[in-house]
């Protein structure tokens, strides 16, 4: 939608103006970064069991959603755990970093502080999104609207020429995101502004050719040096798979809905450790029941599927919580599914996702 169409406010939801969900409200709590101490994910896993649905849900931007949360109480619990340091910013810390970036990972934590300590960008829509990319082209292809990437700086994915170094990033971004607000009249995104030029004006850097980068999303799933990286099914970690990683030690939590473990987590939990799980290439939105606009039960259908390409499935045309790379997009309709546009019953979905995996490795051959 452009931005001269809209008529209503932005409604991200957080965890002061929840979201009003068929299962109940929906809060969502912001990980700058993805970072999260052990302590935090026990927090979190007990406010889902006492006050929600017993259930943290992964989202593609690195945060965790707690679904029907119906008591009292939850503001209370994540302030005292350190999860709101500034309740007046907590829908605007939308910061993704690279996973396995030690140098990304602190400038998220940097970028953070300074987000919270300007009151004036506590009014930035809840829609903007920054990225701190090492240089693995991770997080860069995740439609941030404003990303530094290993000295050059992005906005809404498109290298603007401008190089800065790390020791200058947070305050560049902090620049940018201010000059949004100057700019943006009704657009919620930088990619919906006319001319994005006047953002960068009064920013200082080098300026050369932008460059097209090649961009590499997600984690590698199993070991990673002494780390292991896991993904719940659907990205939906139970209350008791959180407290095994909250065991473990500290973690981050990844836009592709996987978490970095960051010490030896125990067997048995559940949670997806081999690379080669055909699972892992589906994602999908809530669905039935959880959400009243959807038109089916789309994760009971998605897991009688078997291989497929990368797939988002989605009950209704909002797409909700959509890869930002290629995927093969799965709709929900009365009485089947679009694939790509084509509709194909359920009972024939299991067969045309496995074609357009078979196609797509003969393809990459």
């Amino acid at each position: 939608m452009s931005a001269s169409a809209r008529v209503r406010a932005d409604a991200c939801p957080g965890v002061f103006a929840t979201h009003d969900a068929a299962d109940g409200p929906l809060a969502r709590v912001r990980l700058p970064g993805g970072a999260i101490t052990a302590d935090r994910f026990r927090a979190l896993a007990d406010a889902a069991d006492d006050l929600g649905d017993g259930a943290l849900h992964l989202t593609s931007r690195g945060n965790v959603q707690l679904r029907g949360v119906t008591r009292p109480g939850l503001a209370t619990r994540l302030s005292a755990a350190g999860l709101l340091p500034s309740p007046s910013h907590e829908r605007v810390r939308n910061i993704l970093a690279s996973p396995l970036s030690d140098v990304a990972q602190e400038l998220a934590a940097a970028l953070d502080k300074a987000l919270c300590a300007d009151p004036e960008l506590a009014e930035l829509p809840g829609r903007f999104l920054f990225a701190l990319d090492g240089g693995q082209g991770d997080v860069a292809g995740e439609g941030a609207d404003v990303c530094w990437r290993d000295g050059a700086v992005l906005l809404a994915g498109e290298d603007t020429g401008l190089r800065v170094g790390p020791e200058h990033a947070v305050d560049v971004l902090i620049s940018i995101a201010r000059a949004f607000l100057g700019a943006r009249g009704a657009a919620w995104r930088v990619g919906e502004l006319p001319d994005t030029e006047p953002l960068l004006s009064d920013v200082p850097g080098e300026r050369t050719r932008p460059e097209i980068f090649a961009t590499r999303p997600g984690l590698p799933i199993g070991p990673i040096g002494d780390a292991v990286a896991v993904a719940p099914v659907f990205g939906r970690l139970t209350s008791a798979q959180a407290r095994a990683i909250a065991r473990a030690g500290d973690a981050v939590v990844t836009p592709w809905r996987s978490i970095l473990v960051l010490g030896p987590l125990e067997a048995d939990t559940g949670l997806i450790t081999d690379p080669d799980e055909p699972s892992l290439g589906i994602s999908a939105c809530i669905g039935r029941p959880g959400c009243a606009k959807s038109l089916a039960d789309v994760r009971a259908d998605a897991s009688r599927v078997g291989k497929a390409p990368r797939a988002h499935f989605a009950g209704c045309e909002r797409r909700c919580g959509k890869p930002a790379h290629e995927h093969v997009d799965v709709l929900a309709t009365e009485d089947g599914y679009l694939v790509d546009g084509a509709f194909v019953p359920v009972g024939e979905l299991a067969r045309t996702l496995a074609e357009k995996d078979s196609a797509e490795s003969k393809g990459q051959q």
